[in-house]
């Protein structure tokens, strides 16, 4: 299929799909193998070498929507950071990676990269100079993640690019909160897009599952990693992945409105102290992101007034789930000084920003009407509870 002027919708419908040339199913077939032919055969396929019929298919679906040459699908996110990572660097590089970045990578950065005698910088700020200004001579990689978990500050991709370009370094985004279908880093220059595909991808809460895309010449390079690490996925997930991502435009720019519309009622809430998220006009970076984001995506985070607890009002909540991931259609909560961001410091979570009554919100499809309702609840339990008066 020819994807040159496609829309959205159609890419994630039909780019990629196998055909059913026995019975013309209207889906995709499932190979299950792992074991086939090898001698006068085109292609040698086996699992770990990303190669068998539904990966295939469900990589060039991936690529279309992140408009890049090629693209390889992992078994978690966090296996799609590292392998595209090492990748890239070896004993005597150095990596420059942005201040505020999810919780996992940070801590594979931090606990791993010692070992393998690869150093790194943390950014002092999101600007593109805050970058240059880390950069050394053995500098092989420029990392960012933009919105971020769980702040959701913007980064300029097309600055940091440009650096990256200048300097002959590799730039590197994990685009996991924007989805493809907010944000398409390597229209600005970046080069290597990185999404944990058990989110807006998957979208359902049922599918772990890592992507990463690119030109066929850094492809070809993660490739040869990533065959030997073997976070291969398998062919039933794959086959689960390809169908959910059918319905993911749909499904991310419900999730759009309904963010911003729970954003700008929190934001007028007399009971919540902060919200961060870019759709809102006193976001500082709101201009940034209406420059590089097609949608504001269904994340955001904000912080009860200090008289509430936190823990408590994530309990007393009826509809809205507390739970460890995000992007699903239902809408969660979660603390990320308990989970996502658990494995930092409290130093260095105070630096970042990170409070410890920060809740990040991932927005679902529900009506924004039954979250309102459901996060007043919540409200009104607390305060009789702690029998707090404002």
């Amino acid at each position: 299929m020819d994807n040159k002027g496609k829309g959205l919708n159609t890419i994630c419908t039909h780019v990629g799909e196998l055909e059913d040339t026995k019975y013309k199913g209207a889906v995709s077939p499932l190979y299950m193998s792992t074991s086939y032919a090898f001698d006068d055969v085109d292609v040698k396929r086996y699992p770990r070498y990303f190669n068998t019929p539904n990966q295939e298919g469900l990589c060039k679906k991936i690529a279309a929507l992140e408009h890049a040459e090629s693209a390889l699908i992992f078994g978690s996110g966090m296996a799609a950071v590292s392998t595209a990572l090492l990748a890239f660097l070896r004993a005597g590089d150095h990596i420059v990676l942005q201040q505020t970045l999810y919780g996992g990578t940070y801590n594979l950065v931090t606990e791993e990269f010692d070992k393998y005698g690869i150093s790194y910088s943390f950014t002092k700020g999101w600007e593109p100079k805050d970058f240059e200004n880390e950069i050394r001579e053995n500098t092989k990689v420029l990392y960012i993640e933009t919105p971020s978990n769980p702040l959701l500050t913007i980064t300029d991709m097309e600055g940091v690019a440009a650096i990256a370009k200048k300097h002959g370094i590799v730039s590197m985004i994990d685009n996991t909160f924007a989805s493809p279908v907010n944000q398409n880093p390597i229209d600005f220059g970046i080069d290597v897009v990185i999404h944990s595909a058990t989110k807006y991808m998957g979208g359902h809460s049922d599918i772990c599952a890592g992507a990463v895309a690119s030109t066929k010449e850094h492809m070809h390079r993660i490739f040869h990693l990533a065959k030997n690490f073997g976070g291969s996925l398998s062919d039933y997930t794959v086959w689960l992945l390809e169908r959910s991502i059918k319905t993911m435009g749909l499904r991310v720019r419900a999730q759009n409105e309904n963010a911003l519309a729970m954003a700008q009622y929190l934001e007028a809430h007399v009971d919540i102290d902060a919200v961060y998220y870019p759709g809102l006009t006193i976001h500082k970076d709101h201009e940034l992101a209406k420059r590089q984001m097609k949608g504001f995506g269904g994340m955001l985070s904000f912080e009860l007034k200090p008289y509430l607890d936190a823990s408590l009002f994530q309990k007393s909540l009826k509809m809205i789930k507390s739970s460890m991931s995000l992007a699903g259609v239902e809408s969660t909560v979660l603390s990320p000084t308990q989970t996502s961001h658990a494995l930092m410091s409290a130093e260095v979570r105070a630096e970042q920003g990170i409070k410890d009554g920060l809740i990040r919100f991932s927005v679902g499809i529900e009506e924004p009407e039954d979250l309102i309702a459901d996060i007043e609840y919540a409200i009104k339990k607390v305060k009789k509870e702690t029998k707090t008066t404002v």
